[in-house]
């Protein structure tokens, strides 16, 4: 017998998002998100492929039928909900600002008054700061990357991303002259994997896949791949 369309699940990442979702030398897709989509697949039995797909473009690419769900740091928001259905989380993360070593870099409200601070397009990180640092010159960029690049250029005074994402660029080359700022903020940031709306044998089977993936190791051993003891579920 052929193999039913259930047996397949097309998985949309954007893999632009190191250590979460990037892009190697060889151009395959690797990171922490892709791994745990792996072993979800493993435990589901479905055959997995992946989707390359740009930040702002993800949920209408799900609804459009490009791939059936979105594995890519996701955070489950209400404005999203209306659009898509959510998994349970399969992390947690937090914000964190990073500026220029030695810098005075003063993160409150007071402090931010007139800096330039930059964020990835459509994430929290930046919904956070116009509602919380409204004061701020607030610079939006298509990818996470290119904040790192004005940030690295001098054109920003700082960047609120997620905790882990700034720490894995802090460890790089050229993250080496900046450092973390003030305290994390935001620190229920809850990670789901999102679906098509009416799906919702899907979104219960991977509910039961991550809970299987944590109970059983699985998620561990991918976990401290990459972040060491930090517990991030």
């Amino acid at each position: 017998t052929s193999a039913q369309a259930a047996d397949k699940l097309r998985i949309g990442t954007e893999g632009a998002y190191p250590p979460f979702n990037l892009v190697d030398a060889s151009g395959e897709l690797q990171g922490f998100d892709v791994d745990i989509a792996k072993a979800l697949c493993v435990e589901m039995k479905v055959d997995c492929t992946f989707v390359k797909q740009d930040w702002d473009g993800m949920i209408p690419a799900l609804k459009k039928r490009k791939y059936d769900a979105i594995i890519a740091s996701m955070s489950i928001t209400e404005e999203r909900k209306k659009a898509v259905d959510f998994t349970e989380r399969y992390y947690t993360k937090k914000l964190q600002f990073v500026g220029k070593k030695g810098g005075e870099l003063d993160v409150s409200v007071d402090g931010l008054k007139d800096k330039t601070i930059g964020a990835q397009r459509a994430t929290i990180a930046g919904d956070w700061l116009e509602n919380n640092r409204d004061g701020a010159n607030i610079k939006l960029y298509d990818t996470q990357e290119n904040a790192y690049l004005d940030l690295s250029a001098g054109r920003l005074d700082g960047i609120l991303a997620d905790i882990f994402v700034n720490a894995a660029w802090l460890d790089s080359d050229a993250g080496k002259d900046f450092e973390f700022k003030g305290d994390p903020v935001f620190e229920d940031d809850l990670i789901g994997i999102a679906v098509r709306k009416g799906n919702p044998e899907l979104v219960e089977n991977l509910n039961k896949a991550i809970k299987a993936i944590v109970a059983n190791g699985t998620y561990k051993s991918i976990s401290s791949k990459y972040f060491g003891d930090a517990d991030i579920y």
